[in-house]
């Protein structure tokens, strides 16, 4: 009899694996047990503070940084469901949301998230099935905010205690997405789409990062038909000192 292939025999363990985590059941300790979540972010600041929080909640996590790539993973995983920043580099969250809500067959919950809550009637209207506004002030937030859009039978039975402490942003993360819009605003190429962007992306940072100077400058920006000199400099040098400094206020 002829030996069974290597990659085979592999490809059958990843599946038992597979099929093994989809049907554990959840706890009252880790009620997101057993599923499977898409994060589309592109500040790896909400990205890490979101890993975090699956990670305590049991969930797995996996992550796309704009739409390309979540349709490339689309194509090959299907999550139990899928986080959408509104706001990313290549188009709008609302563009996947609608192709999500459309699909056959749908994943089990779409969310639309912003540090902007008047993005909210943008993403309903896209299809989402619900709004979270950036940021999640603990993990008991977090997770009834999944909960709520699960199926009686994927809900742990029970009463549950969670900690309602803040999920500290990650100074390291925090760093990496500040010298990314520092580039970006010095790039030269500041036309409406990217202003627009830049400003959200800088919002959302600040909004989990809880620095309430950046995000204020970064709605004036967001705010303005036309950044003059000075407004644009006084910007960049926030987030030079906030570089400098290596940690946000």
């Amino acid at each position: 009899m002829m030996a069974q292939p290597i990659h085979s025999l592999l490809g059958e363990f990843m599946a038992d694996v597979t099929d093994f985590l989809n049907t554990q059941t959840p706890t009252v300790i880790r009620p997101l047990l057993g599923l499977t979540i898409l994060l589309v972010e592109d500040s790896l600041t909400a990205c890490e503070a979101m890993r975090l929080m699956c990670l305590r909640s049991g969930a797995r996590i996996r992550r796309a940084d704009c739409l390309e790539s979540a349709r490339r993973h689309l194509r090959v995983y299907r999550p139990n469901i899928v986080l959408v920043d509104m706001g990313l580099p290549d188009g709008s969250g609302g563009d996947l949301i609608s192709e999500l809500s459309a699909a056959t067959p749908r994943v089990e919950a779409v969310i639309a998230l912003s540090a902007d809550p008047a993005r909210q009637p943008e993403a309903v209207d896209a299809g989402a099935d619900g709004f979270i506004e950036k940021p999640l002030g603990s993990l008991a937030e977090f997770q009834a905010a999944i909960m709520q859009y699960l199926a009686e039978d994927q809900r742990p039975l029970g009463p549950r205690r969670v900690s309602d402490d803040p999920v500290p942003a990650d100074p390291i993360a925090v760093q990496e997405d500040l010298a990314l819009a520092q580039h970006l605003l010095r790039d030269g190429d500041q036309n409406a789409e990217t202003k627009t962007y830049l400003a959200t992306f800088l919002a959302g940072v600040a909004s989990t990062a809880r620095d309430d100077e950046l995000r204020n400058i970064a709605e004036t920006f967001a705010q303005a038909r036309a950044m003059t000199g000075p407004e644009r400099q006084k910007l960049d040098d926030l987030l030079s000192q906030r570089l400098q400094t290596k940690a946000v206020v």
